[in-house]
Parts: structure tokens; C-alpha cells; sequence
């Protein structure tokens, strides 16, 4: 197979060429030409005028995020509310003093920061030896044999003029590895299951031959043909608006349906039948099961983007509830860089005879791409933000994309940047979506130096010219790990991936070391520049405190005036809002609840299981088991009976669980706990009692009237003689033993021996 090279214009080269159309005509402005060289002169800057056009065009960008919501600008002006811009830039202004730098001597700190961190080769301190043993599932799938990786232009593809007019529009003129190989197959119909590495083309792959398919629909039924998924809303909204560049010359119309959007809109534009819909799982079910006159009837190809996240704990169950709503007979196509043992089972499910095309399966990892680690000692993970800051400040200073593992952290670290005076955007599921698109449309036109992210940011988004991909905090596996280098080095261009990794994981490390092999390179950052960052965090704590009380006051106050704005409008359009039909789900609360728990034990299964705990992870999960017993001890007696009576019926059907996994003991019955048989039946006297006393039921009463009323009555009286008689016997008695003590044979209650 041949090297591949794929340069397709960027983002970059459209606006330095942009400013080179700018500038020239004032480049020369007192220069006067000659009568005899006019004319020539004239010829030049028409031809050059006719091939700056001729490059405008071809270097369209495919990714334009800006135009599918508000600005973030008039969402604050409606919410009332700030930005974090505006408040860092407050805490800026209010500070007093300048940040003081821990080393007296000026010559020493310049030369901290001049001097350059430290590059070596990885060496593991263990070898891993570990050989993973994949299934071979070869035979389930149809033979690829006359699929082929190579085609020079996309006019071989059998593609019409409109597309190659766009292909051409966007600067497309070789098809890759994975789009040679998947149009031909795809325009036949057939099922494939698409794997190649991170920025091949796989979003092409599967627009250009649906399209093509599309152009011969039969136009006078509208319908909605085309399903595409997708695991996040930025990638839905990347791959809808690519679609859109592809088909720009086409009457195929597609439609965005994702979260955060309006709902209304959205419902209106289904209920036109588009051509193609691209969305995200969650919103797509909640279309189908709750807007009118929505189905899936004429769906004649499915497409799964990023597969193998779709098919993660969070969106299994919707995926498949989906491929139970489209009709049998389609065309399905699945597409990731990395395939799981679950989408197997998928593509065991819902394909048929499918092809499974893996395109460059010899290079695992772009070849361009530089991987380094950080070693962050035990003693050291106080100050990883220090070390983050000393590299950011000096040695990756733009373009770059910071992974940070929570929402919290990402924030905090963006509150940091921009009071240490980096530009930085951030992007996490704690924005709304117009300020999520903002955040990388100000990435990709340069506005921002760094854009940090959770992993919402590490699927399928191609954002041209990214040169550095920073983990801050390290991926939970491989694939993670696969799936966030490879926001870099993407078609053939250059990128480093920096992975900060701590003690904990080493198995992670041995991975990335086996996978990089001899090109994993060790970075050791300054010793003096962590230091003099660490002091600079310190003396900012202050202000970030400052800026988090704020948001969390303004979020507060933004909180009550949606409760008030929500009485008021439930209070004036009662009527209406009641008339409403209530929205539907799937499955109910409670399954939910229980898969969430699944999904939960199953990840702290998977952490617990072949990893070594630091003594200081043990420490705190001792803290946090005392803190709870603090608490549990703190509560009222009912509520510590009732905590008490539900954690033993939750180890009971643990235990009757067990065997049912093993296969063993399948005819055992499960029966009630004896915490649990205590309380039903104290319960049940409880509300008998309750019943008896309010008169409801009388049924004793109906057996008192059968039997004689002498016989009863004497008998009652004579109780309550005896009764009477023994009291006064005892009463005495026990007043002069003097130690309060009951004895075995005293009576409890009156009641007891009334007869009614």
C-alpha cells in the first residue's frame, strides 16, 4: 500500500491568505509604474486576482459552530448573569498588588525561566509482558476482498457532479484510505463496520455515498431516510454542518436534534421530513415517543458515528431501543477509530453480512505524532497545576487542548489561566450549549491560546491546527487515551501528546509504552519554574475563591428567579400547561435508577480490580467510612432502624444473586429477611390497631354478638376485678423495695386484659 498523504487547506491558510489579499494593494502606495509596463502589470494582478478566487473557493471550512445558537453575549443579557471572563477580569482590576515571585535574585528567576525542560527516553521500571488475546470474529463477517484502499481522484468513486463540485469547493482532491475503500461498498448497499485511525476521513466516508444514494430518492414522498448518531452534541453539530457543505449544491435537506436546542424548533423542522436528521441518542427518543406526526417508517440507512462510545454503560440501552424503532430492511454502517466487545454484540444484532474495512491497520497511531509523559510523583501531586502552568507558559503556548478529568477541575483551571494572564476556553457539560460552541469557535479562529475540556471535547471534533494535546488528568484506558492524542497529528500533520501520570497509573503507562513503543519520550519540567508557579497559585487562591462565591451567589439568585418565573407562568397558563399530554420515557424511574446503579458498581468494580490503592486513596476512604458512621450515629433512632433494615435487605438480595450468577441453587426461593418480617407484621398490628380504634373495623364486635351476653359480660367483669385487686396487692410492694426494679410476674398495661 502506498504512504498516504492527505493536506487539505486549513482554517489558517484561509485567513493569512485573507490578509494577503488585504495588504498587497497597500504594499506599495508611492510607486508609480512605467506607461510600457502598465499593461503587463495589469495582466499579473488580473491572473493573480482570478487564482486568489479560485482558492477562496476550495478553501471552504467545513466546521462553522457559530451560527446554530445565540450568542453567549445576549444569553447573559436574558439570564441577567456574567461571564467568567468578566468576572477574572474584575478580580484583575481589584488586585493591588502585582503577584510576588518567590526567588530574590532577578538573574536566577530569568534563568528558570529560560531553561528548557528536560527530554529522554522512557524507560519502564517493569516490563510488561502482557499479551491480550482478541477474539477472532472474522467468520461472522462477509470477505472484504475486492474492497480497495487506493483511488486517486473521487471522480473513480462514481460520484456525481454536485458532490465533486463540493469536494472540489472544500479542498478534497484524494480520497483517503478509509473514503476509497467505504463509498463503493456503500453506494451497493451494503453493511460495514468502519475502523481507521483518529482524522482519516471517516465522517466523508459515510456522507459522501448517502448523499450520492439520496440524489435518486424518489422526491415527491418526503421522508426521513437518513439517521445518523452521534455520542456528543459537538460532534452531532460537526457532522451536520459538514453535511450541509457537502450537500450545499444538492436539494437534500438535513436537520440538527440535540439537547440544549429548542425543542419547538426542532419538532417543527422532523415534522417537515428531512432528508437526513444527525443527532444525539437522548433527543431523537424523546422526539419519536413525545412529538406528533415523528417516526422512523421510511428509514433506509442507519449510521452509528463514534460506535463504541454510543455503546458505553451511559447509552446502551437507548441505542438499542432506537434499532428497535427503524425498520428491519436498511443499510447500517458503524464508524470508530477504536471497536469494542460491544459493538460486536451490536453487529451481531443489527447487521447484516456486514464488511468490516480496517484502513491503515498496521499504523495504529498517525505517524506524525509525538507522545511524551510526565511522571507526577506521590510527593508531587499537589503541585500539578504548577507543573501544568510552568509547561503552558513556556514550552506549549497555543494550540493547545488541556484534558482535565472533572467538570469542577476544568473550571477551576480555566479560573487560573485567566488571572495567570493565558487566554483559555473551556468546555464541559456545566455550559449551556451556545456557551459550548462559542468556547470552540473561539479555539478554532484563534481567539483563545487553550481550550480546556473533559472528555466531552475528545471524540470525533476536528479542529484544524491543534498542535498539542495535554492530559491533565490521565484517561481511564487505552481507548480514551487513543481517542484524545488523536485531536492531534491529524491527516498527516504534525502533533505532541503530553500525558500527565501519576503513581496510581502505571498500568495505563505500561499500555501507552507498549503502544508508542521506542518513541515514548520523558519530559522533565524545570524544578524551579514548578516552584515559582506554585507560589503564584497560592497567592491566587484568594481571588479564586472570590470568583467562585459569585458564580455560586449568582447561580443561586438565577435559581430563584426561575422558580418564581415558573409559578407565575404555571399560575397564568394553568389550563394550557395541564391540557398538555405528559412527555413518555422509555423505561421508567426505577429502572433507571437500578441501571444507574449497575452502571456505577460496574465502574468502581473496574477500578477496584487490577490496581494498587496509594496509602493516601486508603486513608481517605477510611475518613469518608468514619465521617459516615459520624453521621448515621447523629440520626434519630427510626431513621438509624430503617437504615439499618434496608442495608441488611440489600446484602440479602446480594446474597440471592450470587448463586443465580454462578448457575447453582436455581430452584431456591427467596424469602424475606428477618429484619424485613419483624417490620411488616409490627406494621400490619400498627394499622389493625389504627383501624379498630377508629371504628372501621368491627368484625370482633359480629363474634362477641354470637356468643351469650351473660358469659361475656360476667367474664369482663370478672377480669377487671381480679385486675383491680392484684394492682393494689402490688402497688405497695413495689414503693417499698425501693430499687424501681419490675418483677417477671407484674402486669405491663391495663389494656391488654380489657376486653371490648
Amino acid at each position: 500500500m502506498f504512504p498516504f498523504l492527505f493536506e487539505p487547506q486549513s482554517d489558517e491558510e484561509i485567513e493569512h491568505s485573507e490578509e494577503e489579499e488585504a495588504s498587497e494593494p497597500e504594499s506599495e502606495p508611492g510607486s508609480e509604474p512605467e506607461e510600457s509596463e502598465g499593461e503587463e502589470e495589469e495582466d499579473e494582478q488580473e491572473a493573480s486576482r482570478i487564482s486568489k478566487e479560485k482558492k477562496k473557493k476550495k478553501t471552504q471550512s467545513p466546521w462553522d459552530f457559530a451560527k446554530y445558537t445565540e450568542s453567549v453575549a445576549e444569553e447573559h443579557a436574558r439570564r441577567s448573569t456574567t461571564s467568567v471572563d468578566e468576572k477574572i477580569s474584575k478580580a484583575l482590576k481589584q488586585r493591588s498588588t502585582p503577584l510576588a515571585v518567590p526567588s530574590q535574585n532577578n538573574d536566577v528567576d530569568d534563568s528558570s525561566d529560560s531553561e528548557p525542560d528536560k527530554q529522554e527516553d522512557y524507560r519502564p521500571d517493569e516490563e510488561d509482558e502482557e499479551e491480550g488475546n482478541a477474539a477472532d470474529s472474522k467468520s461472522f463477517f462477509a470477505p472484504s476482498d475486492g474492497a480497495s484502499f487506493h483511488a486517486d481522484s473521487f471522480l473513480q468513486l462514481h460520484l456525481s457532479r454536485p458532490l465533486l463540485r463540493a469536494c472540489e469547493a472544500l479542498g478534497y482532491a484524494k480520497p483517503t484510505p478509509i473514503q476509497a475503500a467505504c463509498i463503493p461498498l456503500a453506494l451497493n448497499g451494503r453493511d460495514i463496520c468502519g475502523s481507521a485511525i483518529t482524522g482519516s476521513g471517516k465522517t466523508a466516508a459515510f456522507a459522501l455515498p448517502t448523499l450520492e444514494r439520496l440524489l435518486f430518492r424518489p422526491k415527491r414522498m418526503h421522508a426521513i431516510r437518513v439517521l445518523i448518531l452521534t455520542p456528543t452534541r459537538e460532534l452531532a453539530v460537526q457532522v451536520h454542518s459538514m453535511i450541509e457543505k457537502l450537500a450545499q449544491f444538492t436539494d437534500i435537506r438535513c436537520c440538527l436534534v440535540v439537547g440544549g436546542l429548542s425543542t419547538k424548533v426542532q419538532e417543527a423542522a422532523l415534522r417537515s421530513m428531512p432528508d437526513i436528521v444527525v443527532a444525539t441518542p437522548g433527543r431523537m427518543i424523546d422526539h419519536l415517543r413525545n412529538s406528533m406526526s415523528v417516526d422512523l417508517d421510511d428509514l433506509a440507512v442507519l449510521i452509528l458515528d463514534e460506535a463504541d462510545r454510543l455503546l458505553e454503560l451511559g447509552f446502551s440501552a437507548e441505542i438499542h431501543e432506537l434499532v428497535r424503532m427503524c425498520p428491519k430492511k436498511r443499510q447500517t454502517m458503524l464508524f470508530s477509530a477504536t471497536m469494542t466487545e460491544e459493538v460486536d454484540d451490536l453487529i451481531k444484532l443489527s447487521l447484516t453480512k456486514p464488511v468490516r474495512l480496517s484502513a491503515d491497520p498496521s499504523a495504529k497511531r498517525p505517524a506524525a505524532l509525538t507522545e511524551e509523559v510526565v511522571r507526577i510523583r506521590r510527593l508531587r501531586e499537589a503541585n500539578q497545576e504548577a507543573v501544568l502552568l510552568a509547561m503552558c507558559s513556556k514550552t506549549f503556548t497555543s494550540k493547545v487542548i488541556i484534558f482535565s478529568g472533572t467538570k469542577q477541575a476544568a473550571h477551576r483551571l480555566k479560573i487560573i489561566f485567566g488571572l495567570a494572564g493565558l487566554k483559555a476556553a473551556e468546555l464541559h457539560g456545566n455550559l449551556t450549549q451556545a456557551q459550548r460552541l462559542e468556547a470552540l469557535e473561539q479555539f478554532r479562529k484563534q481567539e483563545v491560546d487553550f481550550l480546556i475540556a473533559t472528555d466531552v471535547a475528545a471524540r470525533g471534533l476536528d479542529i484544524i491546527g491543534v498542535q498539542t494535546v495535554i492530559n491533565y488528568a490521565c484517561p481511564r484506558d487505552l481507548t480514551s487515551y487513543v481517542h484524545r492524542v488523536g485531536r492531534t497529528a491529524r491527516a498527516g500533520r504534525e502533533g505532541c501528546a503530553v500525558t500527565f501520570v501519576t503513581d496510581n497509573d502505571r498500568s495505563l503507562l505500561k499500555a501507552i509504552a507498549k503502544r508508542a513503543g521506542s518513541k515514548l519520550k520523558s519530559r522533565i519540567v524545570a524544578e524551579q519554574s514548578i516552584h515559582k508557579w506554585s507560589h503564584i497559585i497560592e497567592q491566587l487562591e484568594d481571588q479564586i475563591a472570590e470568583v467562585l462565591e459569585e458564580e455560586r451567589e449568582e447561580r443561586a439568585l438565577r435559581k430563584a428567579e426561575m422558580e418564581a418565573t415558573k409559578a407565575e407562568n404555571l399560575i397564568a397558563h394553568k389550563e394550557e400547561i395541564f391540557s398538555r399530554p405528559k412527555r413518555t420515557w422509555f423505561v421508567t424511574e426505577t429502572e433507571k435508577k437500578v441501571a444507574a446503579k449497575a452502571a456505577k458498581a460496574s465502574i468502581n468494580n473496574d477500578k477496584s480490580s487490577g490496581k494498587v490503592i496509594s496509602a493516601q486513596e486508603a486513608e481517605d476512604l477510611k475518613m469518608k467510612e468514619k465521617r459516615k458512621r459520624e453521621r448515621e450515629k447523629n440520626l434519630p433512632r427510626k431513621k438509624r432502624r430503617k437504615l439499618e433494615a434496608a442495608r441488611e435487605m440489600l446484602e440479602d438480595e446480594g446474597d440471592d444473586d450470587k448463586p443465580e450468577a454462578k448457575g447453582a441453587n436455581k430452584k431456591e426461593k427467596g424469602g424475606l429477611s428477618l429484619v424485613d418480617v419483624a417490620y411488616r407484621r409490627a406494621k400490619a398490628v400498627k394499622a389493625v390497631k389504627k383501624a379498630m380504634d377508629s371504628g372501621k373495623i368491627v368484625k370482633k364486635n359480629k363474634k362477641n354478638t354470637n356468643r351469650p351476653s351473660h358469659k361475656s359480660s360476667s367474664r369482663t367483669q370478672e377480669m377487671q376485678e381480679l385486675f383491680q385487686a392484684d394492682m393494689k396487692d402490688k402497688k405497695p410492694k413495689r414503693r417499698g423495695a425501693g430499687a424501681g426494679k419490675k418483677s417477671k410476674s407484674s402486669f405491663k398495661s391495663k389494656s391488654r386484659y380489657k376486653r371490648r
